[in-house]
């Protein structure tokens, strides 16, 4: 080694021991800048400045041939990157189903990345796996669903759909005689996947994802809010798997899950049901009613860091008979250990995993089944108090405000797609644009614990002011 290579090497690790040595205070001052972002949220402009968007060049340059060090790059993440984040952690972003993270998820997980856990298996992380199975047992009781029901933490709501739809594909198609896992699904009978005609688009993803193909469903129709309508139902074809929805993404309804999954089971098909955020509704007696029935279905998904406010990225996969999701996820090798206890990578389809179990263990903990429960009732309480103001200063609420979603048209399409952006640039608060019914509409998902009444009525003023204006300039 020539010796400049030989200086450059030390030099880099001096570097990394320098790092080492201050890393107390450099923990202290990330929880320091962390503290000052946090305490400006609730009264930050929801959108970043074009300014400060403009600023994120500077975090884009090339690769550094040396280091910069620990504190210069804290430095740059906080007073370049700070400034250019979409406050969606604060009380007034409504433009997706995002919650925002509670203070017990956010310490916690502080302290699971300095425990830097893989969560994965006992012999890795003892208290990762244990936290993990308690998690799961929480959640299966606080939703109410069947006693045996467990499964997995993963990387959102749509590998946890196709978590779901992963075990109930090899299901069906065992019992049609075909060892998917094995065998893949080239010669496989062809598996008949029944859908709502407002399906996620997570759904179709995971569908692709597993092999069975977005565009190879079945749509039923649905009714004005979404559901699917229980009359007239095919007559289903074996192996057959049915996705129904709890919380549909524009206006919170869910589909009438006891006749429909009676008339799945019937015919011998899997029911999954995607509840990213509806299937926390289960969890309030205020609204439960929403998703009745929703228990006799076979599999689940959801996701934690929406009504649960937790931390990115949280999705759960549960299912009935956790064999099944065992069996289709599973694998094998000689270095792998076994033990007696639950292993939590068995349950997901990825091996290395942080310890999101503990997570979600910290937040029901804190919580308890009341605070859980106030938690999902108050949102939607909110989202009615959004609902009527909008309505009083006449604008077209256009769905029924079941949980926490409402869809208004703000005027024609024109106006409305206007009046969004006149708001979104405005920054107090941020709402998205869909199409719903054949109308462009403003899409509204109040998901945040720190959302207030005070919050909902300045987003309404917000609201009806960017309408006034957009008026104005086309009139």
């Amino acid at each position: 080694m020539s010796d400049t290579a030989q200086a450059a090497t030390a030099t880099g690790r001096e570097g990394v021991l320098a790092d080492v040595e201050g890393r107390d205070a450099l923990v202290a001052e990330a929880a320091d800048r962390a503290r000052r972002y946090l305490d400006a949220l609730a009264d930050a402009p929801v959108a970043p400045s074009a300014e400060a968007v403009s600023r994120l060049d500077e975090v884009d340059f090339p690769l550094p041939e040396h280091g910069i060090g620990a504190a210069r790059v804290l430095a740059l993440l906080d007073d370049v990157g700070s400034p250019a984040t979409v406050a969606s952690a604060g009380p007034r972003y409504f433009g997706f189903v995002v919650g925002g993270t509670l203070p017990i998820a956010l310490a916690s997980s502080w302290l699971l990345a300095a425990w830097d856990q893989n969560a994965a298996m006992v012999t890795l992380s003892p208290v990762g796996a244990r936290l993990d199975t308690v998690a799961i047992r929480w959640v299966v009781d606080a939703l109410g669903l069947p006693a045996g029901t467990s499964g997995g933490f993963t990387s959102g709501a749509t590998m946890a759909n196709a978590s779901c739809l992963v075990a109930a594909r090899d299901h069906v198609l065992a019992r049609a005689g075909w060892d998917a896992p094995a065998l893949g699904l080239p010669g496989a009978p062809p598996v008949q996947v029944v859908v709502g005609d407002e399906v996620h688009t997570a759904t179709l993803k995971a569908l692709g994802l597993i092999g069975l193909g977005r565009e190879r469903v079945l749509r039923l129709p649905v009714d004005s809010q979404g559901r699917i309508e229980a009359a007239d139902l095919p007559e289903l074809r074996a192996p057959a798997i049915v996705c129904l929805q709890a919380g549909n993404v524009n206006g919170g309804a869910s589909d009438p899950f006891g006749p429909l999954v009676s008339w799945a089971h019937e015919q011998g098909a899997w029911v999954h049901v995607d509840g990213a955020f509806g299937l926390w509704a289960a969890a309030s007696a205020e609204v439960a009613q929403q998703v009745a029935g929703v228990e006799e279905a076979d599999s689940w998904a959801t996701d934690a860091h929406k009504w649960l406010n937790t931390t990115y990225d949280c999705g759960i996969a549960l299912v009935r008979d956790p064999r099944t999701l065992e069996v289709a996820l599973s694998a094998t090798a000689a270095y792998l250990p076994t033990t007696a206890q639950r292993e939590p990578w068995l349950f997901t389809p990825q091996s290395s995993q942080r310890a999101r179990g503990a997570e979600v263990w910290a937040v029901l903990a804190a919580l308890g089944r009341d605070g859980l429960a106030d938690l999902v009732s108050r949102l939607c309480r909110l989202a009615r108090r959004f609902a009527a103001g909008l309505s009083a200063g006449g604008l077209d609420v256009m769905n029924d405000v079941v949980l926490n979603q409402l869809v208004v048209a703000l005027g024609d399409d024109a106006v409305t797609d206007d009046a969004i952006g006149v708001l979104q640039r405005e920054g107090t608060c941020w709402c998205g644009a869909t199409t719903w019914r054949g109308r462009r509409a403003m899409r509204v998902s109040v998901s945040n614990w720190s959302t207030t009444e005070e919050d909902v009525d300045r987003s309404i003023d917000a609201v009806l002011e960017a309408v006034k204006e957009t008026r104005s300039k086309t009139s």
